[in-house]
């Protein structure tokens, strides 16, 4: 999607009749449908003008093309200025310009990670140069139109109100610089970036590049289980945009100053496909290869044998097996024996460990003894059984017991849903989890469908898994039959019949190639993702007069998600019962997030796929 689109003439001449962040503002309302705040139009104010001027220059070609907001495939990300055309040699070129107001900055020792005034104070950001430079790699990443070669990408940064003062351009900052070159305030500074556009763009091509660019057919993403292998041998895998890279930085900078007498305790927030799980292997390969010694730790074992499972082959079993490890392993943990613990998926820890649950005393007060540095990856939403306690009340509690240096931060950065925060938002309120602005789901932003049968919904799917990257799941209404008797059926909707995936690939059942066939669940999806999802909505959530409903009683006996409930009914029967509805909304909502390009569904309950109907806005077409 792109906000604006022109050719350099008609730019300019949109420049001069009108204010120009009224016009981008009409076109983003069309485009969208959503607001925008003041910030972001004073932004446009204030820089699209400068723009204006470097363009003109009677040596540009009037029919280059122009794109405000170019929308980056698969992210929430968008590219502030995009021109194209063709060089000397007729190839074809986009040149990316972010813009920034910054007039002034300090410099870190963090890798490309600045201190500058945003909002009401100052904080650190990516440098302008980095985060071009991130976002054309994106492009390379996403778009056949880029990775194909056709289509050249040239990032640089334009920072109009800041005089060049050896910080925003130190030496520190050179290699990212080098990549997306930095111009700044000055008459020179603007001839420089006019050089640097001219000299990719000579002559123009009526936005035809543009459309190749905007239109380009969306690649396979990098899924993280698939370049486990690069990451540990040391390879740059995923390139970390904005918020991820400053977490990234901060998190290094906190494992690498904690100590037995000064430990530390670093909370990162982050909603599906923010980049928890990329960020937390990240880490972990990069704090390893600094000598300090750490393990990837999570409370679910099927993301930990999918990675270990690719890693096979390609590195010694001697070198990974000990760097995965499941959260229930620190009982007897010495204090501090780890130099840095890296808990994903930390809302999904538990209070006791063990087969029985008989075992220590809290496992994140475990994780938090047991490391000077310990950081955890959370998202309350997706506590989806009640024997689940992680929680940032929690952590900071025996954290300052501890007498650990707290940080937080929050990762907002959309790489999931085809970077869709609208439906994201939409399921929030659909599921009646919290109510949003998002009461209608646009179908342009993410492919989402209900089918009408659950034949239709698998067939689908089916249809999908090209790559091996699309399965079915639901929720766990049926009984798990096919344990005892491998030939039974477990699910069973009219004359659909499927089985579980528990018994044949258990925890890799999402990449095992003819799994395909069967049904998963919660219990092995948690925490990974795939293309497609096709979800099957049982008993146990449904809508009556546009109410959502659910039943914990509908789940199969067999669920230990609900375990305990029966007791906690009985003794607190208005806890149990609103803690239960939260565990089945949770549950559907992180099921509906699995899939990066789209999410199918079937319900049960014909009433329920109605009103999931009845939520989708009318598409255009």
């Amino acid at each position: 999607m792109i906000v604006y689109e022109a050719t350099k003439q008609q730019f300019l001449k949109d420049t001069d009749n009108d204010d120009i962040e009224d016009v981008i503002l009409a076109h983003f309302t069309a485009r969208t449908g959503k607001r925008v705040g003041r910030a972001e139009i004073d932004s446009w104010k204030g820089s699209l003008g400068y723009m204006a001027k470097v363009l003109r220059d009677e040596e540009l070609p009037p029919d280059t093309g122009l794109a405000i907001e170019l929308h980056i495939p698969q992210s929430s990300k968008r590219i502030d200025f995009t021109l194209t055309g063709h060089d000397e040699a007729g190839g074809k070129n986009a040149v990316l310009v972010e813009l920034k107001q910054w007039s002034s900055a300090k410099a870190t020792e963090k890798d490309a990670i600045v201190v500058t005034a945003l909002g009401k104070g100052m904080r650190e950001a990516v440098h302008p140069s980095y985060q071009a430079w991130s976002y054309a790699s994106l492009l390379e990443g996403f778009n056949e139109a880029v990775y194909n070669q056709s289509i050249a990408v040239r990032p640089c940064a334009y920072l109009h109100n800041y005089v060049r003062d050896g910080i925003i351009d130190a030496s520190h900052y050179q290699p990212y610089i080098e990549k997306a070159p930095l111009f700044l305030k000055g008459k020179d500074e603007l001839q420089q970036l006019r050089a640097f556009i001219k000299k990719y763009i000579k002559s123009g091509d009526d936005k035809t590049v543009l459309y190749e660019l905007a239109n380009g057919k969306i690649r396979p993403s990098k899924a993280l289980a698939e370049s486990l292998k690069g990451l540990i041998k040391g390879n740059l895998e995923f390139i970390l945009i904005d918020d991820q890279k400053e977490v990234y930085e901060a998190t290094i900078a906190a494992a690498k100053a904690a100590s037995s007498d000064k430990p530390r305790v670093i909370i990162v927030e982050g909603g599906p496909g923010t980049g928890k799980t990329v960020l937390a292997i990240n880490l972990l390969v990069h704090l390893t290869s600094l000598g300090l010694v750490g393990k990837y730790v999570s409370k679910n074992a099927a993301p930990r044998k999918v990675y270990e499972t690719k890693l096979v082959g390609s590195v010694t079993r001697s070198r990974f097996s000990h760097m995965f490890t499941g959260s229930g392993a620190f009982v007897d943990a010495e204090p501090n024996i780890f130099d840095t613990l890296i808990v994903d998926e930390a809302h999904r820890l538990n209070e006791k460990s063990g087969l029985y649950a008989n075992l220590g005393e809290n496992q994140v007060k475990e994780l938090i003894e047991a490391a000077k540095c310990t950081v955890f990856f959370i998202d309350e939403d997706q506590r989806v059984t009640l024997s689940d306690i992680g929680s940032k009340e929690a952590i900071r509690r025996f954290a300052e017991a501890k007498g650990a240096i707290v940080e937080e931060y929050n990762l907002a950065s959309q790489f999931r849903c085809s970077g869709s925060d609208g439906y994201l938002a939409w399921l929030d309120d659909v599921l009646d989890i919290r109510p949003t602005a998002n009461d209608r789901l646009d179908p342009s932003e993410y492919d989402f469908r209900i089918f009408d049968t659950p034949d239709a919904l698998h067939e689908a799917i089916e249809a999908r898994n090209e790559q091996n990257k699309a399965r079915v799941v639901a929720g766990y209404c049926w009984p798990w039959s096919s344990k005892k008797d491998p030939r039974a059926d477990d699910i069973v909707i009219g004359d659909y019949r499927r089985q579980w995936n528990l018994s044949q690939d258990g925890s890799l059942w999402i990449i095992a190639k003819q799994s395909i066939d069967q049904v998963g669940c919660i219990h092995t999806c948690q925490g990974l993702e795939v293309d497609y999802i096709g979800v099957i909505i049982g008993p146990d959530l449904i809508v009556r007069n546009g109410r959502v409903v659910t039943n914990a009683n509908l789940r199969d006996k067999q669920d230990r998600s609900m375990r305990g409930y029966k007791k906690l009914l009985k003794d607190e029967p208005e806890y149990a019962r609103a803690q239960a509805d939260l565990i089945i909304k949770n549950t559907y909502r992180t099921l509906m997030t699995r899939g990066m390009k789209g999410c199918y569904v079937y319900c049960t309950d014909a009433e329920t796929a109605e009103y999931f109907k009845g939520r989708m806005a009318v598409s255009d077409s």
